[in-house]
């Protein structure tokens, strides 16, 4: 019999629930520090009051960041089954439980009730490879000092207006230079690692092959094809947020736009790719003319032209072959 437990994870602490059965005596509560040492200490606990070997015992957790990585590690590698929930379909769970209160230790509860809840359809969360989880930190860096960079250039170009100070307008430079030398440094060390790994490397040189793929966008999506494993194109376009949404109520009707979730990162510099596609990809290109053409707005087209670009990109990594136009095979 499987024991469902459910962790409530924040930056300072993780709040446990234990479900034993449904009644309030077969609950059991507690909560540690989202510390490495505690880490340990909640282990124990769950070998003590579990009951269980850790292989039937399910951990639901929402994805937080980076705040429930850590946790989620160490209770894999003690042989856990862990489930990461999506905390949209987490909260419209726990509205239909009718919870009153909002609380840590209700929304440890919630989730050990999903867990339950789904049964069999749980898709179980296996660790990335130590070379993913690299290039993950990597860019997390690399895109926050993006924002950094994009920040100082345009305080740069203010002060340029303004005729300030010339020892702010100095500063500025010299930080804007610090920035642009620590992302070539980053940007080198991810392509070191992608270079070292011959699966990446691989698909690194495939994806390139695209005409509108470049180095950069390359090289996001070497790490999403290396840390989802997306069993069709169409799950792929809809974790980046690229499938369309209609929204209609009654007589009321709705224009038909992006869903727009998952990492927003990928879909900016999707975005940058399916502009350069439109004019020199053969196959965005011909599309991009039938879409205006039926009437559709260039703002649609470019988002037909994104999923499609995805589209691509998952069929080369799948055949393994480089891209070739289909309207050139035809």
């Amino acid at each position: 019999m499987r024991v469902n437990v459910g962790i409530d994870v924040s930056k300072e602490s993780l709040d446990i629930c234990l479900l034993q059965h449904q009644t309030k005596s077969g609950r059991k509560h507690r909560r540690f520090k989202n510390t490495k040492q505690s880490h340990a200490e909640v282990i124990d606990w769950l070998h003590k009051h579990a009951k269980s070997d850790a292989e039937s015992t399910l951990i639901t957790m929402e994805s937080t960041g980076v705040y429930h990585e850590a946790i989620a590690l160490r209770l894999h590698s003690a042989g856990f089954q862990i489930f990461i929930s999506n905390p949209g379909k987490a909260k419209k769970f726990a509205q239909s439980l009718g919870l009153t209160h909002k609380t840590d230790k209700s929304d440890a509860y919630m989730l050990a009730t999903y867990g339950e809840a789904r049964g069999e359809h749980v898709h179980y969360w296996k660790p990335e490879s130590v070379k993913v989880r690299s290039i993950k930190a990597l860019s997390r860096r690399l895109a926050a000092l993006e924002k950094d960079r994009l920040r100082e250039s345009n305080r740069h170009e203010a002060c340029s207006i303004s005729d300030s100070n010339e020892r702010v307008t100095t500063s500025i430079t010299r930080l804007i230079a610090i920035i642009d030398e620590e992302i070539r440094s980053i940007e080198c060390e991810i392509d070191t690692i992608i270079a070292s790994d011959p699966i990446m490397s691989k698909k690194h040189k495939l994806l390139q092959s695209v005409v509108g793929i470049g180095k950069v966008m390359s090289r996001e999506l070497v790490y999403l094809f290396s840390a989802k494993h997306f069993r069709s194109a169409k799950q792929a376009a809809a974790f980046i947020g690229l499938i369309p949404r209609l929204n209609e109520s009654g007589n009321l009707k709705g224009r038909t736009t992006l869903s727009k979730v998952g990492p927003s990162r990928i879909r900016s510099k999707l975005f940058l790719a399916a502009v350069a596609a439109g004019t020199h990809n053969p196959d965005i290109k011909a599309q991009k003319c039938r879409l205006l053409a039926a009437g559709k707005t260039k703002m649609q087209a470019l988002g037909a032209a994104m999923r499609k670009l995805i589209h691509i990109c998952y069929g080369v990594i799948k055949t393994e072959t480089k891209y070739q136009p289909a309207i050139v095979l035809n």
